[in-house]
């Protein structure tokens, strides 16, 4: 593909496969950068946070562990003040609540993750499709033409290897980014798991019963 190309001749070349291609590729954009902003450290599992609402719960201060949540938005920190809000009810019904509010963080964690997954396998079938398109107007020139109309066919050609080479363009780094951001979020999970088993055996050690 030649850089030197306007981007008008490129949309020209490529047919109406170039507008579902640019869709795909401005979601795709869109959810990594969203994603990237929403699965960083400090926005899920905040050191400081957690120094400091280990330290409350460990001197017993629920009070101000209570408040530390409160003023605090991360995943952990929701996660804690529903352990919190919880301690004085039976176990079985402690255990559930606290499971559901890592449940719900989890879930909005992952909300789009698959949808940048689908924007690689929907570009390259856009291309794909393209390409089939690019074909058949080929092989309709060869047929319906007793001499061969080399711009035409060229046109044909030209449709089906852009579409494929923009398809796989938008595809390749897509996916990567799937694979990049299902990591992070599959680490940043186990994490919140264990930072909540730790939150739950020190609200066990103060009384209520839990």
């Amino acid at each position: 593909m030649d850089v030197t190309e306007s981007l008008s001749q490129i949309i020209q070349k490529t047919g109406i496969f170039f507008y579902p291609l640019l869709l795909c590729s401005i979601f795709g954009l869109a959810v990594f950068l969203q994603k990237i902003w929403q699965l960083r450290t400090s926005n899920t599992i905040p050191g400081k946070f957690l120094d400091l609402l280990y330290n409350f719960l460990d001197h017993g201060e629920i009070k101000e562990a209570s408040l530390l949540c409160l003023e605090n938005n991360s995943s952990i920190s929701r996660i804690a003040a529903a352990a919190i809000d919880a301690r004085t009810s039976d176990k079985e019904l402690f255990h559930e609540k606290v499971e559901q509010a890592g449940q719900n963080e989890a879930i909005d964690l992952a909300r789009y993750i698959e949808g940048l997954g689908s924007v690689s396998t929907v570009s390259t079938l856009l291309g794909l499709l393209g390409t089939i398109a690019g074909m058949i107007k080929i092989f309709s020139v060869i047929s319906s033409d007793d001499v061969i109309n080399p711009p035409a066919l060229a046109g044909g050609i030209s449709e089906a290897l852009y579409t494929t080479a923009i398809g796989l363009f938008i595809a390749i780094p897509a996916f990567i980014s799937y694979k990049y951001i299902s990591g992070k979020y599959e680490v940043l999970v186990t994490m919140l798991e264990q930072e909540s088993k730790k939150i739950i055996e020190l609200i066990k050690k103060k009384p209520g019963p839990v």
